[in-house]
């Protein structure tokens, strides 16, 4: 359980953000082999592990999927504003020396010589823009053809929060927030399989809406002036049905073409 003590400066400049790379780092979870996701992504998750097998260019992701389940911002930075994937994948790449190595001191303490870590600290820049083309790589394949509904589920999320936010209390903004998530004045309640409790002091939180957050749960505390926690959006199953509409399309194709042989 992450329990987060949110003081009333906390609370009042709590802001809702749109991150294309934090899904989809949630969904690499979900398309590991051993998950069985639920009906909302079955059909997805087959193409999904089709590109982490076949693409090499994605390799480099392994280390997020495999690795400590506590890793340094950098590897998956904190979304600004209505993020487009490409602007995150930008700060990755323009991430400087000193901070991944700072980074990974601080989050793989004894695993420096790691042959998934080690090229972090040997030539940072090298490794950022390996890690940016590979989670471009897994976006081009498993997730583009999506992001216009996806896109659209977490815009609405985000209005319907920050209309809360505006007219009611701010129990009412956590109201909801999905079973996972658990809001006691003044701590919210995370479930997870670590333990860990924080104080926000004066940061600023910051909520992430998420499509692909079956089963993952994302919360940032390394920024000084931030504090950022993943929810789950609310209408995932609409995947599912821009998924079976292309299909069908396919299929409606298919019969219009010539057959050959």
């Amino acid at each position: 359980m992450i329990r987060i003590e949110l003081d009333e400066a906390t609370l009042g400049a709590t802001r809702i953000a749109i991150s294309p790379l934090w899904d989809a780092f949630c969904s690499l979870h979900l398309a590991r082999p051993h998950r069985t996701p639920s009906w909302p992504y079955e059909e997805w998750a087959v193409r999904a592990r089709g590109v982490l097998r076949e693409d090499d260019r994605t390799a480099a992701l392994q280390l997020l999927v495999d690795g400590p389940a506590n890793f340094p911002d950098f590897l998956l930075p904190l979304p600004v504003g209505a993020s487009s994937v490409e602007t995150e994948l930008d700060t990755i790449r323009a991430t400087p020396p000193e901070v991944v190595r700072a980074g990974v001191e601080e989050h793989y303490p004894g695993l420096e010589g790691h042959p998934r870590i080690r090229p972090y600290l040997d030539d940072p820049e090298a490794a950022c823009a390996a890690l940016a083309d590979a989670y471009a790589a897994y976006w081009e394949g498993a997730l583009e053809q999506h992001w216009s509904t996806m896109r659209r589920l977490v815009e609405d999320e985000v209005l319907i929060r920050a209309r809360t936010f505006a007219i009611e209390v701010v129990d009412a903004l956590f109201a909801g927030l999905e079973a996972r998530a658990k809001w006691t004045s003044p701590v919210l309640e995370l479930t997870k399989h670590i333990d860990a409790e924080y104080r926000a002091g004066e940061r600023r939180l910051l909520l992430v809406p998420f499509v692909f957050a079956e089963g993952c749960r994302l919360y940032s505390t390394d920024d000084p002036e931030v504090l950022a926690v993943s929810f789950q959006a609310r209408g995932a199953g609409a995947l599912r049905e821009r998924t079976a509409a292309g299909l069908r399309s396919c299929a409606s194709s298919a019969d219009r073409s010539p057959r050959q042989g």
